[in-house]
């Protein structure tokens, strides 16, 4: 057999364009953090907090929808159409939210975003891994998880730019009267019109996944894209992969089947490995935020330096991770960053039961969102995305996305209650418990899968 020569730069770019996905996520989700101070105001909702929980959380409804969708639209359409449909989806929530004059226009865009949010959390690091040789998968659906840290640093950077320039202190009816309130908010969700659009017409250039069409019995064109990837023989060798996990499937999946006994445990493991994700508590990390900067000397409010602090953090050890997964592997990437985090949360309950404040409390805060950038972040992903068999991907992806959407919506509903019964400290004490018991749910269950194509992996778990 010839050595196979991988197509890197077709590689890389069908997974750049993909990953788009993953940057809109992540512009989308904290977008509306730097504008609620001024829509608030010019849909007169500063004063009712049922109503700015609403503005805020909506996207999250549609969130839900669009993974719980997700499964259906991949199982029918494959993977190209619905990144395309999320696309869309993007494009017409940064132009409607922006343009809204009622409050209940603005939540309808802010419910499309979500869809398109849930959507292409699904469907992006599925549709990467689907794509990717084994040798590089690891840090191709890593790129995902990158460009929804630069999406966030987009949305905090462009809120700080629009804001800044017109905002001197006006009080009372000049507020209402001032660009901010009137304009200004709209240009922050706007600016994420053009990414949308590029992905949009980007999105018909990439093909559709080979493991879908193999499915869906169009194997001449799944090798022709395979072939583009890895030449000839690559091409050969991953058709046979693929048909042999696929032998007495159905073209369609039946959803009955995801409750098999030889599929159970892995569909388990993607839910919890999903909802540990959302619960190992780094929402507490920045809900504590405001708190944690002014103990150590520092304004949260100052938002350049909330960008250059956190932001870059996420970035560097974000990179990081790409260079680590597929060297290290997944298993002690996850296992590193549970034990990390059960560790940090214990120290810094700690210092919050003993009253202490200052650097300490902020380099322990660092270190926390390094450790998660680093591992639960990505890595989560990249798992979520390979484990699953080739026959009931899609469908799995679903479940697995919605419990981590579902996940992410109990944390920040519970958070104000568990932080008024336990207080700082028990909070990051329970953090650190849960951080635990994923690090012994890990070692137990999660095998490693580095270096293996999704059909092997496929054959471990049977």
């Amino acid at each position: 057999m010839e050595k196979i020569k991988l197509n890197k730069k077709f590689i890389v770019g069908i997974t750049l364009v993909s990953a788009m996905g993953g940057l809109l996520f992540g512009y989308d989700w904290v977008v509306i953090g730097g504008a609620k101070p001024f829509y608030e105001r010019f849909f007169d909702i500063a004063q009712s907090p049922y109503l700015q929980g609403w503005a805020m959380s909506s996207a999250l409804i549609g969130c839900l929808f669009g993974a719980m969708i997700s499964g259906y639209l991949t199982d029918r359409f494959g993977r190209k159409i619905p990144l395309i449909g999320a696309a869309a989806l993007f494009t017409i929530a940064a132009v409607g939210t922006g343009a809204a004059n009622q409050f209940t226009l603005f939540i309808i865009f802010r419910l499309i975003g979500g869809l398109g949010i849930g959507l292409a959390s699904a469907l992006s690091p599925m549709y990467i891994a689907e794509i990717s040789p084994a040798s590089m998968r690891g840090r191709l659906v890593s790129v995902n998880q990158l460009t929804i840290v630069i999406g966030i640093l987009a949305a905090q950077i462009i809120n700080y730019l629009i804001a800044d320039k017109f905002q001197e202190g006006a009080t009372g009816d000049m507020i209402l009267r001032s660009w901010n309130v009137q304009t200004g908010w709209r240009w922050m969700f706007w600016a994420g019109t053009i990414p949308a659009l590029l992905f949009f017409i980007l999105a018909f250039l990439i093909p559709e996944s080979p493991r879908f069409l193999g499915k869906s019995g169009k194997w001449d064109a799944a090798l022709r894209i395979l072939e583009r990837v890895g030449g000839h023989e690559y091409a050969i060798q991953e058709k046979n992969n693929i048909a042999e996990t696929l032998k007495g499937t159905q073209p369609k999946v039946e959803w009955k089947a995801l409750t098999n006994k030889k599929i159970r445990p892995v569909l388990v493991l993607g839910i919890v490995l999903a909802i540990f994700q959302q619960w190992c508590g780094i929402n507490v990390i920045f809900n504590y935020a405001e708190e944690i900067f002014t103990s150590a000397g520092y304004s949260v409010n100052d938002m350049l330096f909330n960008i250059v602090i956190t932001g870059t953090v996420n970035l560097i050890f974000t990179l990081l991770a790409m260079r680590m997964v597929d060297s290290w592997g997944r298993r002690k990437l996850m296992l590193l960053g549970s034990a990390g985090l059960a560790i940090i949360y214990f120290m810094l309950g700690t210092s919050y039961f003993f009253e202490l404040k200052g650097l300490a409390i902020l380099i322990l805060v660092m270190v926390a969102i390094a450790t998660y950038a680093m591992t639960l972040a990505p890595i989560t992903w990249v798992i979520l995305s390979e484990i699953f068999p080739n026959s009931i991907r899609g469908a799995a992806m679903a479940i697995a996305t919605t419990a981590l959407w579902i996940a992410c919506f109990v944390l920040t509903y519970t958070f104000p209650i568990l932080n008024k019964l336990l207080n700082a400290s028990g909070t990051f004490w329970l953090y650190a418990f849960i951080c635990l018991s994923g690090f012994l749910f890990i070692l137990k269950k999660l095998p490693e899968t580095k270096g293996k194509s999704l059909e092997e992996i496929e054959k471990m778990e049977n």
